[in-house]
């Protein structure tokens, strides 16, 4: 059995972007949440930096990050990155310790 992948992505969105980009997040979650292997997939917004995105996510296995990111819902996201984000995706794994 393999252990569940959790992490941490920060999408911080180019100014005057900040809605869009909140959008563009809520847009695919519920697509997301219907994935195999999609445990937890929820958005929120740093209330330390306004416009920031935090994503909270756990995965079944690493096979099921893989295919995500891949995905249709994913790649439609990733397409407007250019356009949103004022830097790049950060992700962050996550091993869980309690």
């Amino acid at each position: 059995m393999s252990e569940h992948v959790h992490l941490i992505a920060r999408l911080v969105a180019r100014e005057g972007q900040e809605a869009a980009l909140a959008q563009a997040v809520a847009a695919i979650v519920p697509a997301v949440l219907e994935e195999p292997g999609c445990l937890v997939y929820t958005a929120h917004e740093s209330r330390e930096r306004p416009g920031t995105i935090v994503m909270y996510e756990v995965w079944e296995s690493q096979a099921a990050l893989d295919i995500h990111a891949d995905a249709t819902s994913f790649r439609a996201l990733a397409a407007q990155f250019d356009e949103l984000l004022d830097e790049p995706l950060a992700i962050e794994l996550l091993r869980r310790i309690v």
